[in-house]
């Protein structure tokens, strides 16, 4: 037998360190946010900020936040649920609701910092990447502002898969279509070819409009219309088909420029009618108890008379 050295020895589990709890959990690539976060020295407590952009199985959302020593700080945040509020009451997870939150949050947030009329992004969305240089410097709006320069966020994905046509860049285009600076570029987008090294704005405008999903739709309308019924049936109900799908989306669009502030919270309003049960006293709890036990003693005795008389009938019989 050939000599095999022992590699994990008990050195070696002396001197093993646990991973970080997120990353065990597979929830946070650190070797990513330690890029995204770290700022240069001479930049002293200017932080980096973030479009982070995270999908649930029903929902997108959008938040733009900075690190502290304390923990993330959320600057604003949109979520696609509210986008029933703007006219888009289902399909809030596809390609198109991920633009809208993305620009929904970009211009939510430009309206709090005072920055929503010099920075209006685009306004149809044509699918290309917009530039501007300045100095040294590219920025990626349309105009750069002498005095105020625009608000600069990088993309966070977390841990999903930046393939090609991913909806977290319909989220990133939306957030660059509503004014935030985010360097980005079209390999990403839908109708990037990646051989050609050509890119088609139209199948990104495309997708922008839900295209995708009225060709989808039509596509089980003519093959399978059982189908169609059960997969499409919120959008049947909700009278949203393929005819009107782009029209829609113009229209939210145009709704959350006009108005992108948070809905007002509701006021609480307690139910007066539901009483709870008054707490009993020490008293009442001890007589509680004490007919429990009366009532078990009394169960006994009974017992005990019936086994009397069963004895009583044996000895007359005898």
């Amino acid at each position: 037998m050939p000599f095999v050295k022992v590699l994990k020895n008990k050195a070696y589990f002396k001197r093993y360190q646990v991973k970080y709890r997120r990353r065990r959990e597979g929830k946070t690539d650190y070797r990513a946010r330690k890029r995204l976060i770290c700022q240069d020295k001479n930049k002293y407590n200017a932080p980096k900020y973030r479009l982070v952009v995270r999908f649930s199985n029903r929902y997108v959302n959008c938040q733009i936040a900075y690190a502290t020593v304390e923990g993330d700080k959320i600057l604003c945040q949109a979520n696609s649920r509210e986008l029933e509020r703007y006219g888009l009451k289902t399909g809030l997870k596809n390609y198109a609701a991920a633009y809208c939150t993305g620009l929904l949050c970009a211009r939510r947030l430009l309206k709090q910092l005072g920055l929503a009329e010099l920075y209006e992004g685009q306004e149809e969305a044509e699918g290309t990447v917009v530039k501007t240089e300045m100095g040294k410097k590219t920025y990626f709006v349309e105009e750069v502002d002498e005095d105020k320069r625009p608000f600069r966020a990088l993309l966070d994905v977390g841990i999903v898969a930046t393939s090609t046509g991913a909806r977290v860049f319909g989220a990133m285009k939306g957030a660059a279509d509503g004014g935030l600076d985010i360097p980005h570029s079209e390999k990403r987008f839908p109708g990037y070819d990646r051989d050609s090294k050509e890119f088609d704005a139209e199948v990104h405008h495309d997708h922008i409009y839900g295209a995708h999903v009225s060709e989808y739709m039509e596509y089980l309308m003519e093959e399978d219309e059982a189908l169609y019924k059960e997969h499409f049936a919120t959008y049947i109900e909700l009278g949203l088909g393929p005819e009107n799908m782009e029209d829609t989306l113009t229209e939210v669009h145009k709704a959350i420029r006009e108005d992108p502030s948070a809905a007002p919270k509701a006021d609480f309003k307690p139910n007066k009618k539901y009483k709870r049960a008054a707490k009993a006293t020490y008293e009442e709890r001890k007589a509680k108890v004490a007919a429990k036990k009366a009532a078990m003693a009394g169960g006994e005795d009974d017992g005990d008379d019936d086994d009397d008389e069963e004895e009583e009938e044996d000895e007359d019989e005898e």
